[in-house]
This record gives C-alpha cells, sequence and structure tokens, in this order.
C-alpha cells in the first residue's frame, strides 16, 4: 500500500463589534478546497484616528488583492514570499496616502496588519502594529510576531525590576503604536525570511488586539476545550467568552481561526485481477489485438475511488 500526506487547514474568521460604536476592524480570509496554501488578512483600524474604518478596509483590500494575484503560482510566491509581503504593505500604506490627500477629513487616519502566509507545512507572516498572531501547539499558546507599541516596552521594564507591574499595567501610553499604517514611513516591519514549520494539530490565530481582553491564559482553555472542533467552532467560542466579560471598554475583535491537519490518502499497488488475462481480438483489418484490464484503488476517509484501464496493442503474428 503506497500512502501520500497532504496538508490541508479548516479556517474561519469572525468579528464582534464590541462596546465601540463603529466597527473598525476588516479581515478576509482565502483558504481554497483541497490547495496546499491560503491566507488571511487582518487590519484593526486605529481608534481615535479619523476614518478607522475606512483605513482598515483599505489595507485588507490592497494586501488581499496582491496575495491573490501571486496565489496562482505558490511556489513562485513562496520564493519571493517576503518581498511580495513587503512590497503588499508598501503598496497599502500609500493608498492610505493618497486617500488622505484626497479626503482631508480622513486626515490623520491609520491601520494595523497582520498577514500569515501558510504553503504546505510551512507558516510566513506580515505584522505592523499590535494585533496579535499565536500558535497553539501541545496545549501551549505561543506569540508568534513582534509587539509594535509601548506594552512590550514596558513589559521588559518590569521583567527587569526597573518598573512596577501596577505602573506599567496602567500607563496611559500603554497601548502606543511605535509602528503603523498611516501613510508616512513605516517604522517596523515583523516578516520573517525564515517560517516556521508548522505540525499536524497546530492552530494559528490571527486578531485584532481587542481579542486580548481575555488573558492568555484564558485564551488557552478556550483552545484546549476546542482543539477537537470545528474552526468555526473556536472563534464562535472565543467571542462568546468575550460577551460574557461584559467589559464596558470591549473593543472591536476580529480573529481568524486556522486549524492544520493532514489528508491520508491510500493508494494500492496497480496489480491485474486474477480474472483478467491477456484477450487477443480482432482490430482493424482484421489485425490481431491484445487486450488487458489493469485496476487500481484510491481512498480517503470514506470514500473509495475504483480506476479501470485498458491497453492495447497490436499481437505478434
Amino acid at each position: 500500500m503506497l500512502h501520500s500526506a497532504k496538508f490541508h487547514y479548516d479556517a474561519s474568521s469572525a468579528l464582534s463589534q464590541g462596546q465601540r460604536d463603529n466597527q473598525e476592524d476588516a479581515i478576509v480570509a482565502d483558504f481554497p478546497v483541497d490547495t496546499e496554501m491560503g491566507f488571511a488578512v487582518l487590519s484593526d483600524g486605529m481608534g481615535g484616528h479619523a476614518s478607522g474604518d475606512v483605513a482598515s478596509k483599505i489595507v485588507v483590500t490592497e494586501v488581499f488583492s496582491e496575495l491573490k494575484l501571486m496565489a496562482g503560482d505558490p511556489d513562485d510566491l513562496e520564493q519571493n514570499i517576503a518581498s511580495v509581503l513587503r512590497e503588499a504593505a508598501i503598496g497599502a500604506n500609500e493608498c492610505l496616502l493618497h486617500h488622505a490627500n484626497a479626503s482631508p477629513e480622513s486626515l490623520g487616519m491609520g491601520a494595523t496588519l497582520v498577514a500569515p502566509v501558510l504553503i504546505k507545512d510551512r507558516l510566513y507572516w506580515i505584522s505592523i502594529g499590535d494585533s496579535p498572531l499565536y500558535l497553539f501547539r501541545n496545549n501551549e499558546l505561543h506569540r508568534l510576531n513582534e509587539d509594535h507599541s509601548l506594552t512590550s516596552q514596558f513589559d521588559y521594564l518590569v521583567s527587569k525590576g526597573m518598573m512596577e507591574p501596577e505602573e506599567a499595567l496602567n500607563h496611559p501610553d500603554r497601548n502606543c503604536l511605535t509602528s503603523v499604517l498611516v501613510g508616512k514611513d513605516i517604522p517596523k516591519i515583523d516578516c520573517p525570511n525564515e517560517p516556521i514549520q508548522l505540525l499536524v494539530g497546530d492552530i494559528v490565530i490571527a486578531a485584532s488586539d481587542g481579542l486580548q481582553f481575555l488573558a492568555e491564559e484564558k485564551i488557552t482553555e478556550v483552545l484546549e476545550a476546542q482543539s477537537d472542533n470545528s474552526s468555526a467552532a473556536v472563534s464562535s467560542e472565543l467571542l462568546r467568552v468575550l460577551k460574557e466579560l461584559n467589559d464596558p471598554d470591549q473593543d472591536n475583535v476580529s480573529v481568524c481561526i486556522i486549524k492544520v491537519a493532514q489528508q491520508q490518502t491510500e493508494i494500492t499497488k496497480v496489480q491485474e485481477p486474477i480474472a483478467l488475462a491477456a484477450v487477443e481480438s480482432s482490430g482493424p483489418a482484421g489485425q490481431l489485438v491484445k487486450s488487458r484490464t489493469i485496476s487500481a484503488v484510491s481512498s480517503t476517509p470514506g470514500k473509495k475511488y475504483l480506476c479501470r484501464v485498458s491497453i492495447e496493442r497490436a499481437a505478434e503474428q
């Protein structure tokens, strides 16, 4: 019996407005059936900035369009993945500038970006801002991307004993971003050249910072409890738990859940059925023809396919 393995993804996305007046998050995901690649693009429009909802839609549209254009040739995309992602982000940033110049009321709008790209068992990404990208593996949650906010710097000071935890937690500048798309130079771009190697059972989570109203311990608890369920069930449960918090300051939430699985295909070695043998018959102009039938079985979970091929050739006379 021959075995072949093919990675596939169960992906879903979800949005919640939380307690905000407007939905300033935008998200789109593309994981075609029976392909070994897919990607998601998520953007969080800047709270307090003009037209944050427009900014996030511009960023998502521009980056998604560029990735979709390249997705027809996954090998070429992967070979140039870092430059493709960077150019897509820079293009989105330029679109923000053009829009702001054409619409003065939108001046100052901005947005974050996080875009994971999965090709077979490899994970690439680009991120700008504080929208987190997580990997859940072996019941442990790991943040993969950089946090371009003062939060990470304050946490570092706390770890070195240079700032009290309570002071860091309540600092008014804690959520200020150190890099974001606003139509100007981008101070920091997190876009590794080397991928993360994925394993069967991994869950990749891209989200806006609204998800972080849940502590990482709570997110881990939800993922552990839902690990055998569909990605849609996981995203729904995360939003349900957030809603249960009933936090009056709950920010917009957008999340994409990507579960990594492996589809096994079993193919029997080609065999001749016992009852079949070479058969001679008359072909064109009385020519003797030998006919032979070969069969093979291919199966995936729950399905079996039987293929028969008939081969004919002129018999030796």
